[in-house]
């Protein structure tokens, strides 16, 4: 073979999104067509899921209806059953809002931000993502409005001619902010998730028939594959693109000011906006890796998620890890170098105090384990990546529990300091936190296809003896 044809060939492949270097890792494994990929992602949806989905699906859906027990039981009978008191008067609620809405952070910057960057591997990722961050989104909206311990006066939060005379929303207060923030981030991202759908829905309507073919065809709006179709869509899909990249930076800066604005010590600190982008970022994307390792296996998607992808996560994942070990040491020389004794006291009361436990445990899972994904062995064994990502997700969850819980137990005055025990209903109510994100995702890969079909065939390698380009 002559030189003028081997580099023919890479070109070729380069064009075609193939890695054809030797020992660089594929993005789309078995040699597959484009035939192969609809076959392989829509089978499922219309063949029925399997054995390992419904035993999925009964254990998610018996946490929901364990939290909503536990709901309707504390809004019956009133936010005392709680473990909060005059202290501490934020606990497990905002600990769990904080945590979902950082969650969801990850897939607006996979959907939005790397399709800016142009990034490949976002492809096979990107749909379940997407999902995940409308489904986190959805279940970080209940905390908030339990909190009230009047659930149904939550409408009064919106700016709305009303019939309450002068009372009017606080515009000047950071929780009315949360409440356009977050609106509005769960708003874009479910029309971008809904944007990046009609493409499939569209070649899921064209294989359908009957009621099905009928309720496929309504929400793929009339998509007919034409040219200009497809050069209008993706003028949509890179304009709201730019539209929702400042909502990963905007959203969880909005949430810090919750705290940054505030005078309790361990809160007062301007590192807080960057502070909580970034670790939703290391969180979320732990929380996409987790799922697709899960779907990896369940749904037998090993030649669409493959160990490309996973190294890629893994290296976001050290990199933002590294970043929130760094913020973590920025805020102990901070409290130390300002000379404020109660700044000092509050961070020495979480490294060494009665919730000293509840620190080490979040430093540990958030600041040494990621680390271990700088070994090349480590990102290989599926094995230890997930449970690297389980780890992170606990030590962020133990992060806001930290940053919340333990500032308020000792605040300025000895005399109103207090512990903190939480409830069987607040742990119910967690509980069922995590089985409504499962269920929904559960659903949500039963009804509709988890990997974007038409996105993951522009990365297939071509075909063996073809030279045409994709469509």
């Amino acid at each position: 073979m002559t030189t003028t044809s081997i580099n023919t060939e890479r070109v070729e492949a380069g064009a075609h999104g193939a890695d054809s270097h030797a020992g660089e890792i594929p993005l789309i494994t078995g040699g597959l067509t484009r035939a192969d990929v609809t076959n392989n992602v829509a089978g499922p949806i219309e063949k029925g899921m399997t054995g390992r989905w419904w035993a999925a699906f009964a254990v998610a859906l018996t946490a929901l209806l364990i939290g909503v027990v536990c709901t309707w039981y504390q809004i019956r009978t009133g936010i005392g059953t709680w473990g909060l008191n005059r202290t501490v008067g934020w606990a497990f609620d905002i600990t769990n809002f904080v945590f979902w809405v950082g969650i969801g952070h990850a897939g607006t910057l996979i959907s939005a931000v790397l399709l800016l960057l142009r990034q490949k591997w976002r492809t096979s990722i990107n749909r379940s993502a997407e999902a995940m961050t409308i489904f986190a989104v959805m279940c970080a909206g209940i905390f908030p409005v339990i909190h009230m311990g009047r659930p149904w006066l939550a409408h009064w939060v919106f700016p709305f001619p009303n019939t309450r005379g002068t009372l009017w929303v606080n515009f000047r207060s950071p929780l009315l902010w949360d409440v356009f923030a977050i609106g509005t981030y769960f708003t874009v991202s479910l029309l971008f998730w809904y944007l990046g759908l009609i493409p499939d829905l569209a070649t899921l309507r064209d294989r359908a028939s009957g009621l099905r073919k009928k309720i496929l065809g309504f929400f793929a709006m009339g998509w007919n594959g034409a040219a200009r179709t497809w050069s209008r869509y993706e003028t949509a899909c890179v304009l709201l693109a730019a539209l929702a990249t400042p909502l990963v930076v905007s959203v969880h800066s909005v949430v810090s000011t919750d705290f940054a604005t505030s005078f309790v010590p361990g809160w007062h600190a301007t590192v807080f906006p960057p502070y909580f982008v970034i670790g939703a970022v290391f969180s979320g994307f732990a929380m996409v890796l987790t799922l697709m390792l899960i779907a990896r296996g369940v749904m037998r998607f090993e030649n669409y998620i493959t160990m490309k992808h996973i190294h890629a996560m893994c290296k976001v994942i050290v990199f933002t890890g590294s970043i929130v070990g760094l913020a973590y040491i920025t805020e102990l020389f901070t409290a130390w170098w300002s000379g404020v004794g109660y700044e000092q006291f509050a961070f020495k009361n979480r490294m060494y105090g009665p919730m000293a436990w509840a620190y080490w445990i979040m430093f540990s899972c958030n600041v040494i384990v990621p680390q271990f994904l700088w070994f090349r062995k480590v990102r290989n064994s599926l094995g230890a990546v997930f449970l690297i990502t389980l780890l992170v997700n606990v030590g962020m969850w133990f992060e806001r529990f930290v940053i919340i819980v333990t500032s308020l137990t000792r605040d300025y005055l000895p005399s109103s300091w207090a512990g903190y025990t939480p409830t069987w209903i607040e742990g119910g109510t967690m509980l069922g936190a995590f089985g409504l994100f499962f269920t929904l995702f559960l659903i949500f890969c039963r009804f509709l296809p988890m990997i974007c079909m038409f996105e993951v065939k522009t990365v297939l390698p071509p075909a063996k003896g073809t030279k045409g380009g994709h469509h």
